[in-house]
């Protein structure tokens, strides 16, 4: 058992140790991470892929991927492709081949006719209207189908008229003949196969008829040997029927179902339909958009498997449900970027600074650390030069109280350089500040000055080698807690509109001109910060999103 595994202790943990323990589970623990490919995996799926392959790592198991595509008119290949990259970027690998449910069509065809022939199973006319009526509520129970008492044979025969494409979508379906008076609706005769002309992106048109999830995927579970079926809590109401299922085919294996909490996350919404709707309607610009809690989201934002991983064992396994504080999220990636991400120092609002007592055409080289932590990440160099630019929001005219940064005729440090003092300010035609006129101090480099005080410390590039940027400033796609709750408005009506500011004509030290594409930098004063590659190719210079702040600014209440 690895230490990962053993930090990672959970209640299904203890679950399949207890059975071990008592005889009741014996042989290879084998599980399974089975996504729908009908959209991007979100953060909520990290958490469920974390704790498949997790299981199966901690019993020296295996864990399969098995895409459960029973609804080809929703999937894509597009959607399968993004899931397996998804996987392996977070750090798992599946046993063998990919898995699909389609894989196992024809079988799963052929136990939906050994229940037909057991007269558990029926085709059912009725419509979706009339259907939905039969059902009952949750405080009346069902009636039965008046094509329940079909006779095996006709039941059998339009179930193979069915296949045969003799009927339209909608006309007839096979339903299990189970309790229309069960408590558990889900027991009321579900669907098992309903009629869908679409082609598939694995059967091509092979099929007319598909199996429903909760039909399809007790049988793949049994195919492939799973052990222990681990679901999140909405399908426990569904865990009598996969059951059922299992127990009424000619199949040798029966896996576990075992459920535990989803995960919630405040300011962020996990469905995949309202993922798709944010696409659809434009407020993102892709599956992608560093804003969405996708995994290829987070992963263009400059989110790191390990911080995700850290995450999803920060917040654990239970069967609890709740809400977790995405601030837990936005932690787990802090602390994982302060002890590996390399400095740098990035000017995001340019304002010019000229040093009237530096010689015109001179420059000289600052060597600062890569990280002030880690020594053994070596050195950068930074060039110093009569002009420089500072951050526009690091003047003031008239500075509050307490300010700790550059104003008329006071001193500031620029990090690892001199200290200098501002002299004159130079406005525009419209009063704008369009540049600061300052002198420097040659006796301060590494030293504190004599007689003053410099108040606080300033980042800042050369205007001689400093890199051009654009500087995408993402931050929290909602800016309400719950942004689909139901009682608030709709979704729409809480996306953040200072959810991504774009920054143009930023500076950043000559080291980035050719950033590095596997981990943020750490971006002095500002926050962390990961090179898009995809914008920047077509941009032709570098452009960086934000990652993170340094520090939590929304806090308890919200910005």
């Amino acid at each position: 058992m690895s230490a990962e595994s053993k930090k990672a202790h959970n209640f299904i943990q203890s679950l399949i140790e207890d059975a071990i323990t008592k005889g009741e589970h014996s042989g290879k623990v084998v599980t399974r991470f089975p996504p729908e490919p009908n959209g991007y995996l979100h953060v909520g799926h990290a958490k469920s892929i974390c704790l498949n392959f997790g299981i199966a790592e901690t019993f020296g198991g295996e864990c399969n991927l098995r895409f459960d595509d029973t609804n080809p008119e929703k999937e894509s290949q597009e959607y399968i492709d993004a899931i397996k990259q998804d996987v392996e970027w977070l750090g798992y690998k599946w046993v063998e081949e990919v898995r699909y449910a389609s894989d196992y069509f024809d079988q799963i065809y052929g136990f939906a006719e050994e229940l037909i022939e057991k007269g558990k199973a029926y085709v059912c006319a009725l419509s979706a209207d009339d259907m939905a009526a039969y059902r009952g509520s949750l405080k009346e129970p069902g009636k039965n189908s008046p094509y329940r008492d079909r006779p095996v044979e006709e039941s059998l025969q339009l179930f193979r008229d069915m296949r045969a494409g003799k009927f339209q979508n909608g006309e007839l379906v096979l339903r299990a003949k189970i309790d229309m008076a069960s408590p558990n609706i889900n027991l009321r005769d579900p669907i098992l196969y309903r009629i869908r002309y679409a082609d598939h992106h694995q059967t091509g048109d092979k099929w007319c008829i598909y199996p429903m999830y909760d039909f399809t995927h007790p049988i793949s579970d049994a195919l492939e040997g799973v052990t222990h079926s681990l679901c999140t809590l909405e399908f426990e109401d569904h865990r009598p029927l996969y059951d059922w299922v299992l127990d009424n085919i000619t199949i040798p294996c029966h896996p576990r179902q075992i459920e535990f909490a989803r995960l919630n996350l405040n300011y962020t919404i996990t469905s995949k339909r309202k993922l798709k709707r944010l696409v659809d309607e434009g407020v993102v610009d892709s599956w992608n958009d560093p804003r969405m809690p996708t995994i290829s989201g987070m992963r263009r934002r400059g989110f790191t498997p390990e911080s995700i991983r850290t995450f999803c064992d920060m917040i654990g396994v239970n069967k609890a449900g709740g809400t977790v504080d995405v601030g837990m999220l936005e932690h787990a990636i802090r602390e994982d970027l302060n002890t590996r991400s390399p400095r740098a120092m990035c000017v995001m609002r340019p304002l010019k600074i000229t040093l009237t007592n530096y010689p015109a055409g001179q420059t000289e080289t600052l060597t600062l650390p890569v990280h002030p932590q880690n020594p053994d990440m070596g050195e950068r160099d930074v060039t110093w030069s009569q002009t420089l630019y500072i951050d526009r929001e690091d003047f003031e005219m008239e500075p509050p109280r307490k300010w700790k940064r550059l104003a008329p005729d006071q001193a500031v440090r620029l990090r690892g350089g001199y200290v200098m003092t501002c002299r004159e300010v130079v406005r525009d035609d419209c009063g704008e500040i369009t540049e600061l006129k300052c002198e420097y101090d040659p006796n301060t480099l590494g030293v504190n000055p004599e007689g003053y005080k410099p108040n606080g410390v300033i980042h800042w590039v050369s205007a001689d080698d400093s890199v051009e940027t654009d500087i995408n400033l993402y931050d929290r796609l909602f800016n309400h807690e719950s942004p689909d709750s139901d009682k608030d408005g709709d979704l729409m009506d809480h996306v953040n509109p200072e959810s991504l500011v774009v920054l143009s004509g930023a500076r950043v030290e000559k080291s980035l001109a050719q950033p590095r594409t596997n981990l943020p930098y750490q971006f002095e004063r500002e926050g962390y910060f990961f090179c898009d590659q995809e914008l920047t190719a077509a941009a032709g210079k570098p452009v960086f999103n934000r990652t993170v702040t340094l520090r939590d600014s929304w806090g308890k209440g919200g910005k």
